[in-house]
């Protein structure tokens, strides 16, 4: 029997068993050289046994909470939004234009959609029903979903406006006058909690700034997708829904989200503003209902602006 050692051949005589403890053995060889030449084997470690752990039932509650874990973020994601948003509405509004103006507008529901973002992460912030029916219709989200973040997302809007109303009751009180609840006129709180277009808009000019308003919102979006934008997307859309408000909400409010108009204009009907709430500006109510949606999904990976102009957002297939 001959064993290689680097450059060295050896012919192995003799060999001898060494035990040196439990951990390690080795064999000992005499070469034709007259050289002991060590072989070492290393024990195979014992198996250790397998542990079976038994998995404790789900609790009921567990199981409640994990099913509307995402329709309760969306709900609280969304009234976080109208609570600031509404809010510094009612601020300018109510103290007549003294405790900011329309910029502090602007920069509120930037930090209302950036806050309402961050809240609802777990369900993907998406805040508005045309946001979440693009996710639908271009991203493959589950179509059974829709159904459920649309009513979250107008849950949460109305409880955002009911809050925003009992904290602001005072100061309504204060700008109307006790128990005056009117719409349209330059005493009225109504425009505290939805949108109203300018007395000089007319039915296609309304239709076309939240048009257009939409269409910005979602294009932007999917390019904060593209480009990565991760944890950083709700600090982007801070400046997004600023510069919008900022650029294209004189006209109509920018609604641009159906949850955030249509659930507190609700909520201002029922709390004494009479059917003024849905006729105002020509029935524009419906305006923000619909034109989000049809933006939204002129955006989409198949929309007009992407597929032609632009970029395909493959990302979002």
């Amino acid at each position: 029997m001959s064993t290689q050692t680097d450059t060295e051949i050896v012919e192995v005589k003799d060999d001898v068993v060494l035990d040196n403890g439990p951990d390690l053995r080795f064999k000992a060889s005499q070469s034709s050289t007259g050289r002991m030449v060590e072989h070492r084997e290393h024990p195979t470690p014992p198996e250790t046994p397998l542990e079976y752990v038994q998995q404790e039932p789900e609790l009921a509650w567990g199981k409640i909470r994990r099913h509307l874990q995402e329709p309760f973020s969306e709900f609280f994601g969304t009234m976080v939004l109208i609570l600031f948003g509404d809010g510094v509405v009612a601020q300018v509004v109510l103290s007549d234009g003294t405790k900011g103006d329309y910029q502090s507008i602007s920069w509120g529901w930037g930090l209302a959609v950036m806050i309402g973002v961050y809240v609802a992460k777990k369900s993907g912030g998406h805040l508005n029903p045309a946001v979440t029916l693009s996710n639908c219709v271009f991203r493959g989200f589950p179509w059974h979903k829709f159904p459920i973040y649309f009513i979250a997302q107008l849950l949460g809007a109305m409880a955002g406006a009911f809050i925003v109303y009992f904290n602001y009751r005072s100061a309504i009180d204060n700008f109307e006058g006790p128990g005056i609840r009117t719409v349209g006129l330059n005493t009225s709180s109504a425009g505290v909690f939805c949108t109203y277009p300018a007395p000089f808009m007319t039915r296609g000019g309304m239709f076309l700034s939240e048009f257009v308003a939409s269409s910005i919102l979602m294009f932007s979006i999917f390019a904060f997708v593209d480009a990565g934008a991760g944890d950083l997307t709700p600090l982007c859309l801070f400046f997004l829904i600023f510069g919008i408000g900022a650029c294209f909400g004189w006209q109509t409010g920018y609604a641009i989200n159906l949850a955030r108009d249509f659930g507190p204009r609700l909520v201002s009907y029922i709390l004494g503003y009479g059917s003024e709430v849905w006729s105002a500006g020509g029935y524009y109510f419906w305006i923000p209902m619909v034109a989000p949606f049809l933006g939204y999904q002129d955006t989409g990976d198949d929309g007009l602006e992407v597929r032609i102009w632009i970029f395909r957002c493959d990302s979002m297939q």
